[in-house]
């Protein structure tokens, strides 16, 4: 099977802008999140300040804020060929303009809120067909914050009490976008203490990585398979594929959760990983190891 051509930039969340969209609760503050540089790899991936990009606010609560919000934030780094897909119901994912708008951009971006919203809005359109496709076969970018990291994946975590976690059926789980199939991606995942509720996820998907994103934080990945870590933040990997023992088939709902050997990554920006190979890149960036060697030499 040939690897994607495109490229895919999940981040984890905006926690210094003061919006937590998951609540529907918009505070207007600074754009820290935006000023840190996320934003401009991801129009450098796009191909710079003159690419069109669809931000897609299928997921929030309050879109059209939101969308302003995303126009002002391009604004500040020189970008205005941004456009705005307010996709509210599965009809909205059939219109012909959205789809069309879709075929020619050059990048999309999927603001946050809550995940199911995207999956069970986009999920089986012909919407979400043309994004794959492009994915697969162009150098296309699809970048998504929070919950529009979360959709990325196929399995999903949609629904989890932090401080509840580590009991078994805690975690919902069902299927999101597909862009990727062997991980499962958490968001906010410092602040709001969500190490339990992606460990329970992996312990029962264990042929899934977890990859959670602390705030400020993303990962890049291309090829469906190299991570780079960018952001200022933390980004966590939890590898199940070694787990030895896990009682999580044979307990009631409720019960607490035991897992022995599984296997934790810290990267900041520029490490990465491999999901395939299941090996950690302290250097994630092509060249970046023979840039370090240059700059000592």
């Amino acid at each position: 099977m040939s690897h994607p051509k495109g490229k895919l930039i999940a981040i984890g969340g905006a926690e210094d802008k003061g919006t937590n969209l998951e609540t529907g609760e918009f505070q207007r503050n600074n754009l820290n999140f935006f000023e840190l540089g996320i934003l401009r790899r991801v129009v450098q991936e796009a191909g710079g300040p003159s690419a069109r990009i669809e931000v897609i606010t299928t997921a929030s609560m309050i879109p059209y804020e939101v969308g302003e919000n995303y126009l002002n934030a391009f604004g500040k780094i020189g970008c205005t060929n941004i456009g705005l897909l307010h996709i509210r119901t599965r009809q909205d994912a059939m219109n012909d303009e959205y789809i069309e708008r879709i075929r020619h951009c050059d990048a999309v971006m999927f603001s946050g809120g809550n995940q199911l919203r995207l999956s069970a809005t986009d999920g089986g359109t012909e919407f979400l067909t043309i994004l794959k496709r492009r994915y697969q076969e162009e150098n296309f970018v699809i970048a998504g914050t929070s919950a529009g990291a979360m959709a990325m994946s196929n399995t999903m975590i949609y629904e989890g009490n932090a401080t509840r976690a580590h009991l078994k059926g805690e975690v919902k789980i069902t299927t999101g976008l597909g862009f990727l199939n062997t991980v499962i991606i958490d968001s906010h995942f410092e602040k709001r203490g969500r190490f339990g509720r992606l460990a329970q996820a992996v312990a029962t998907n264990p042929s899934c990585i977890g990859i959670g994103l602390g705030e400020d934080t993303g990962m890049l990945i291309t090829e469906g398979n190299r991570m780079e870590a960018i952001g200022s933040g933390l980004v966590m990997i939890l590898d199940g594929h070694d787990i030895l023992h896990s009682n999580i088939a044979d307990i009631p709902d409720g019960n607490p959760i035991s897992l022995e050997n599984l296997k934790v990554h810290f990267c900041e920006k520029g490490n990465g990983y491999l999901i395939r190979e299941r090996k950690y890149l302290p250097e994630a960036a092509e060249g970046a190891v023979i840039k370090k060697q240059v700059d000592v030499e």
